[in-house]
């Protein structure tokens, strides 16, 4: 997969059973999250984030309502690390590339995502076994 030199690690995702538990987890490290935890309705999860360096962060992913992705991962695998992602200049334009590539993508165009971000997922299948998020913030 190649990405220009305007695609950076956005974040790492972990799929956790609680978010406090966690947080403190990482606090403990050195981390500092955001007092903000956000609610994403349509992926059914709850989210925190930290900054790792003027690029990257954390993020805790915790199961939000009955059902959805976070909860069929801990189910299977239990906590751990989800996916990376990474920021994109136009998600449109990256998609159609990785389309045009042969890569398998979750969605057939971007959805919502955190902080006010329009995402995409890249299936496992494609990338040797590891989930990848591409990410743009709306404007």
């Amino acid at each position: 997969m190649k990405f220009s030199k305007d695609c950076i690690l956005d974040h790492v995702a972990i799929a956790v059973n609680s978010l406090d538990k966690s947080q403190k987890i990482w606090e403990d490290m050195g981390l500092t999250f955001s007092s903000e935890r956000e609610i994403v309705e349509s992926q059914g999860v709850q989210t925190a984030f930290a900054s790792m360096d003027e690029n990257a962060h954390l993020e805790l992913l915790c199961p939000y309502g009955e059902t959805g992705p976070i909860h069929k991962f801990l189910e299977k695998k239990g906590e751990g690390i989800h996916h990376l992602c990474f920021k994109v200049p136009d998600i449109e334009a990256k998609c159609k590339e990785l389309k045009d590539n042969g890569y398998i993508l979750l969605n057939e165009s971007p959805v919502e995502g955190a902080n006010n971000c329009l995402v995409n997922f890249i299936h496992p299948k494609s990338t040797g076994g590891v989930l990848v998020e591409i990410s743009q913030k709306r404007k």
